[in-house]
């Protein structure tokens, strides 16, 4: 009981009901990325949708326009059982001799607690979250890929989210790839399939989407794309217009190539 309640007392002093301050209706300022340049998270402006903006629109999203946001970082004490995987975690990398400059940043926001990793730590960080007996994520259910687009600093990340079935936890791991690299290779981040092999599939199709290229990995092919496909199509600079369509002997050529009604 007290855990549950410390749980719900958490998420309660870190969601922000609608309209409130904090919530997005209200959160002031453009995009003001963390720490500079080199701050492991990021946020982006954005006005419209689907490339719409003006004229046309009976969607309402042409008139959408939401401020950049970056949750800061958090301050102790965090909240809940918060503070005890946090020091667990930080404990056992010690006791791993990894630097505590791994964990590059640690943002409690709307009752959910995210460890932003450096990528070269990013395996040793997984082995102890599972290993741990005090940590036990056993289960890696889910990651994908991110763009926050080109005009922002780090601007790819892989973002993992594991859940301990032995405490009824969940946490989300993010790390920014790093990109661009020397001589225009692709973003880079080691792979956690050996650890956690739920991510295979997953780290594929982040590899298919976004380009992140996992180091590593058993076999980093396309699995949504053709193997010959040129270009991620989930990224903010791939372009919209889709390919041609055959129908009933038709050709209908790609969104942006069709006429205009505004």
């Amino acid at each position: 009981m007290t855990q549950n309640g410390s749980t719900r007392d958490t998420q309660s002093a870190t969601t922000p009901g609608p309209g409130e301050p904090g919530s997005s209706a209200e959160r002031p300022g453009e995009l003001q990325p963390v720490g500079g340049t080199g701050a492991p998270s990021a946020g982006r402006a954005r006005r419209g949708m689907f490339g719409v903006q003006d004229g046309g629109d009976t969607s309402g999203y042409g008139g959408l326009h939401l401020p950049g946001y970056v949750p800061p970082a958090a301050q102790r004490p965090y909240g809940g059982w918060f503070d005890e995987v946090a020091d667990a975690l930080f404990e056992g990398l010690g006791a791993d001799g990894v630097p505590d400059e791994a964990v590059q940043q640690v943002t409690v926001d709307r009752g959910e607690l995210t460890f932003h990793i450096r990528p070269a730590e990013l395996p040793q960080v997984c082995r102890r979250m599972r290993d741990d007996p005090a940590l036990r994520f056993e289960l890696c259910s889910s990651m994908s890929g991110v763009d926050y687009g080109e005009e922002v600093p780090q601007r790819l990340h892989a973002v993992y989210h594991l859940t301990s079935m032995t405490y009824r936890r969940r946490v989300r791991l993010d790390v920014a790839a790093d990109w661009p690299g020397a001589d225009g290779e692709p973003p880079r981040i080691p792979s956690v399939v050996s650890i956690y092999p739920t991510a295979d599939f997953q780290e594929r199709e982040t590899w298919d989407m976004f380009g992140i290229v996992f180091d590593g990995h058993p076999a980093l092919t396309r699995i949504l794309m053709p193997d010959d496909w040129d270009g991620h199509p989930q990224r903010k600079d791939y372009p919209l217009g889709g390919i041609p369509v055959e129908y009933k002997g038709a050709e209908i050529p790609p969104p942006d190539q069709r006429r205009a009604y505004t």
